[in-house]
């Protein structure tokens, strides 16, 4: 059986996953959790080994004490999806890649869109740190589908540079 657990972080709460003593999924919020996620087939056992160490891992690195997460993990996906998970993995704290970058380091470097979407398709976010994995022209662009706001909240966690886009500023008719 699948067991969670409910962290409180500054990005909101995280739905933290395990399944057979490894974590298998990190849902950002209530509504991807539930979007994901059959609610009847999970028990929430927030006292379980994989999970207490994966709140206490989330808990050091959200406070600036780990960089690298050792967990035991269930990454399930295509062999290209493996391998992008593997570079970003390796992409080290405070740092970013582009898109064109990574598809570079795994040798296919027309595949800078599959990279997105295997991004896309990471149920592991923050452990296997897509958020660390920006535009070109060092811009953010898309995380857990729209939500730059939570990738720019993580890189300024790690002290990462990338631009910050200026919010246009509408008139009152």
């Amino acid at each position: 059986m699948r067991t969670y657990a409910i962290l409180d972080t500054l990005i909101g709460p995280l739905y933290l996953v395990a399944d057979t003593g490894k974590l298998a999924a990190v849902h950002i919020g209530e509504e991807d959790f539930l979007a994901n996620e059959n609610k009847d087939e999970l028990k929430e056992a927030p006292c379980s080994q994989p999970l207490q160490e994966a709140t206490r891992q989330m808990e050091e690195y959200f406070s600036g004490a780990r960089i690298k997460f050792e967990l035991p993990i269930a990454c399930l996906g295509t062999d290209f999806q493996l391998d992008v998970w593997k570079h970003l993995s390796e992409i080290p704290f405070g740092t970013t890649r582009s898109y064109q970058e990574v598809a570079e380091a795994i040798g296919r470097p027309k595949a800078v869109r599959a990279v997105g979407q295997a991004n896309k398709a990471n149920k592991l976010p923050i452990v296997i740190p897509c958020h660390r994995v920006i535009g070109k022209n060092r811009s953010l662009t898309g995380y857990a589908g729209t939500r730059t706001d939570i990738k720019d909240q993580l890189l300024r966690l790690e002290g990462a540079n990338f631009k910050v886009e200026k919010k246009k500023v509408g008139k009152n008719v």
